[in-house]
């Protein structure tokens, strides 16, 4: 049977239960992950479950409320959302399909971003995934980084020159093709061999700004050259002092002038899903990392901590706070933005201690379970900023409507991450390459259907929030 009724479970004690909201009974996943969940679902062919008439379930109302528990399942979110795992290699083998015809085999066949989805996740290690694609807690907040662009229209003014857009823009005195930037994502060799340096070429080849982590699998060093001008370099501050001037000297003299303080990820995260969806035997992963193959492994292991003692140091920082920030902002003479703001009232600090930018960002989803996404927080951080200084954003990201949207409510730029670590993990440099022309062809085709001729000429004329008070 697919399912156990509320006395009897599928699985030890190790897995908790959920409650189907549809056929009142409990479950319990019978293996690790997502496959658990396989064992009750896939009796039913996708297509089935998809598509059924209203007549396989006691009402057509009933079968919509099941695939909304399903799609709010962590262990969904682990597989990529739902059409993912309807998609998944194990669901089509138990129900004696092959592969699915639809996952593309080449970057150049994609259409948009969503495509290189299942094609990474195919490719991909399971416990690099599973740590990619996971949010805190229910994934709640991760889910609300994507919801919020379904409640933000278009109002677009007609009759004006489309051959006329222009993407570009300038940032802190370096001009890219477009405002949309690559967020810094750790340990990038975990989803292709070439990791950053691939990201780096495919940045360069598309004018684009690339956000380099503390947790780089490549040294800074390598990706400038690679990519040609210096990266952002996101900073998690270690917990001394002298590790951290180490760190930001290396940065300095390898050419990169701005700096992303992180502050919103200083305590760690309850990254449940992760937990659930991961490999359980970890001894796999000794082949690239020592310690208990807890990602991000042990710090003193990274590529930017060589040479610096990191005894008994902690990176980020949980003890970090605005008297270290101005320690900080003393010692760094390049541009200092603070990542991880999402508050007015933090915003002001910001400015007042002399940040020269912000990133309203909640960590893709991944530090504290806000329910609140970015793109709602945009606009009171914009309306302290004011034109004081530049305020960025990420967070679900992945169409260039939904770039248009948080340029109109006043950022300067906007960044993804997911979308180009799928591209990366799917085709590598060319997948990158790819994600990067989609976005920047999105946002230009939105840019001229909506009459706007620069990114400088989108403002919040051009879009409404029927039910959402800015």
């Amino acid at each position: 049977m697919p399912f156990a009724k509320e006395e009897t479970t599928l699985a030890g004690p190790r897995f908790p239960q959920h409650r189907s909201p549809v056929l009142g009974v409990r479950w319990r996943p019978a293996e690790a992950g997502v496959y658990g969940l396989m064992r009750f679902f896939v009796h039913s062919p996708p297509s089935a479950l998809e598509s059924a008439p209203m007549s396989d379930y006691p009402s057509f109302k009933a079968r919509r409320e099941f695939l909304r528990f399903l799609a709010a399942s962590p262990y969904v979110a682990a597989a990529g959302g739902l059409g993912a795992f309807l998609r998944l290699p194990a669901v089509s083998a138990q129900n004696g399909a092959g592969a699915s015809a639809d996952v593309i085999t080449e970057a150049a066949a994609a259409l948009n971003v969503f495509d290189f989805e299942e094609a990474a996740h195919r490719k991909v290690a399971a416990g690099h995934w599973a740590y990619m694609a996971s949010g805190v807690d229910d994934d709640a907040t991760l889910r609300a980084n994507r919801e919020i662009f379904k409640r933000v229209q278009l109002r677009p003014r007609r009759l004006h020159d489309a051959t006329l857009v222009d993407t570009r823009v300038d940032l802190f005195g370096t001009v890219y093709n477009s405002p949309i930037f690559l967020c810094p994502t750790g340990g990038e060799r975990a989803f292709f061999t070439d990791g950053e340096l691939a990201v780096a070429r495919a940045a360069r080849a598309r004018g684009t700004l690339q956000c380099l982590s503390t947790m780089t699998s490549t040294p800074i060093e390598d990706v400038n050259k690679a990519l040609g001008r210096p990266v952002w370099y996101q900073l998690y501050a270690p917990s001394k002092w002298e590790a951290c001037e180490k760190l930001l000297r290396r940065v300095e003299a390898a050419g990169s002038t701005v700096v992303l303080l992180t502050v919103d990820n200083t305590t760690g995260r309850n990254s449940e899903t992760y937990r659930r969806a991961r490999p359980k035997d970890l001894s796999q992963c000794a082949s690239c990392h020592t310690g208990p193959g807890e990602p991000p492994g042990p710090v003193a292991e990274r590529a930017m901590f060589k040479g610096i003692d990191m005894t008994g140091v902690r990176a980020p920082n949980p003890a970090m706070d605005w008297v270290f920030v101005d320690q900080l902002r003393k010692f760094w003479r390049g541009k200092l933005i603070i990542k991880g703001i999402d508050t007015h009232e933090d915003a002001r600090m910001a400015i007042e201690h002399g940040f020269d930018g912000i990133l309203v960002s909640n960590h893709g989803g991944r530090a504290t379970e806000t329910l609140r996404s970015t793109l709602e927080a945009l606009p009171e951080v914009v309306g302290e900023a004011g034109n004081r200084i530049p305020v960025f954003v990420d967070g679900g990201f992945r169409r260039g409507t939904d770039a248009f949207k948080a340029l109109a409510l006043g950022a300067k730029a906007v960044g993804v991450g997911r979308p180009f670590l799928w591209g990366l993990g799917a085709f590598g440099q060319a997948g990158v390459d790819r994600i990067i022309e989609i976005l920047q062809g999105e946002l230009k085709l939105v840019m001229g259907n909506c009459g706007t001729r620069t990114v400088a000429d989108i403002n919040r004329s051009y879009i409404a929030t029927p039910d959402w008070k800015l």
